[in-house]
């Protein structure tokens, strides 16, 4: 995607090509000074090679997803004078209602719900980047709307997230079709707890996928409710592995009620409360750590029992996942804005977690 301002076009899509020429001891051409700086003598429009028609269909499409969709987080690149006014200026030229102010959004933008004031969004964003870089000193990058600014592909716009959600889907695929269903006999009793924990885990990193290739608040909250349910899960499986609670018996039976019930009405309220009361980051952070430790705890204990009681080595394997996870989970606290504007901490997070998936199946 191009956008024009003035005589100079600055390319900011898969890879942000910025005009070189003409450019003071602040990396910023004189024109986009006089023009995106201070709003004079401006015109700024969005350029596509070739020529598209917005299809009826997902024009429907997109006014049925917007009543799912409410304002994001404010972040301090989205109010920065300048970023307002190079999107104010962008919808202008670009997103009126006649031709000569109006540009065609790309056919791949439009299947995932692009619309004009997002693309000028998206290149505004780039745009302000790519000038704090250039400035003498260089100025921090700064989040918009509460994310960093990622480069996107085919209009994905966390191409290396979807990437690595789809590693952990098709670690748990592989788990469940080619180890577990041929593998395991059908009379064992605790083989319906791993098809489930399979099952669990392909939802969940599908709705990952799904949240990280197009943020609305739709597709937030099915993949914040989806990772909820697979860490709930990984609570609600472990004491049953660990106690031994599938074995037919009548205390046991009554334990596995009763858990059970506990861990269906623990989901429902926590989903009940974040969508009915109140949509808090950190009480769902602070959900899912507690229900991570909880079993991470039984997992090591496990793990160093068996170990100190068989010395085989599968009984390592547990702990070793565990501990493996915790490292990958310590990259949820650090916080950098995305090296080459495509990988962040989040999406390695994903990526450390395949690995963990694939050794748990073995």
């Amino acid at each position: 995607m191009t956008i024009t301002t003035g005589r100079r076009s600055r390319r900011l899509d898969g890879g942000c090509e910025l005009g070189r020429e003409n450019t003071d001891q602040h990396g910023q051409s004189a024109h986009t000074r006089k023009g995106l700086g201070r709003g004079t003598r401006c015109k700024s429009r969005i350029t596509y090679g070739g020529r598209s028609r917005i299809q009826l269909g997902l024009v429907a499409v997109a006014l049925i997803i917007a009543l799912f969709v409410a304002p994001a987080s404010a972040s301090y690149g989205d109010r920065l004078p300048e970023f307002k006014e190079c999107v104010q200026i962008c919808e202008r030229e670009n997103c009126g209602p006649d031709a000569e102010h109006h540009t065609p959004i790309p056919l791949h933008h439009q299947l995932l719900l692009w619309t004009c004031p997002q693309e000028c969004d998206y290149t505004c964003q780039h745009i302000i980047t790519a000038r704090r870089q250039s400035a003498n000193p260089p100025l921090p990058t700064v989040q918009f709307h509460g994310k960093w600014p990622f480069h996107r592909f085919l209009g994905i716009q966390e191409p290396f997230s979807v990437l690595f959600s789809l590693g952990n889907f098709l670690a748990h695929y592989d788990g469940l079709y080619n180890k577990i269903l041929p593998n395991m006999p059908a009379s064992y009793s605790l083989r319906p707890y791993y098809v489930m924990l399979a099952y669990v885990g392909m939802i969940t990193w599908f709705f990952s996928m799904l949240f990280h290739t197009r943020d609305f608040v739709a597709t937030e909250q099915l993949d914040y409710f989806a990772a909820g349910a697979s860490v709930l899960y990984g609570m609600y499986y472990t004491p049953i592995r660990v106690f031994r609670l599938d074995r037919n018996t009548p205390r046991r039976r009554s334990v596995l009620r009763a858990w059970t019930t506990l861990c269906v009405a623990l989901y429902i309220a926590h989903v009940a409360y974040l969508k009915l009361w109140d949509w808090d980051y950190g009480y769902n952070m602070a959900a899912n750590v507690a229900c991570g430790l909880v079993q991470n705890v039984l997992w090591s204990w496990f793990s160093y029992d068996r170990y100190r009681k068989n010395r085989r080595m599968w009984a390592v394997w547990p702990g070793l996942v565990v501990a493996w996870v915790l490292c990958a989970m310590s990259l949820e606290l650090l916080d950098f804005p995305p090296l080459w504007g495509c990988v962040d901490a989040h999406s390695l997070w994903h990526f450390g977690t395949i690995a963990p998936a694939v050794l748990w199946y073995k």
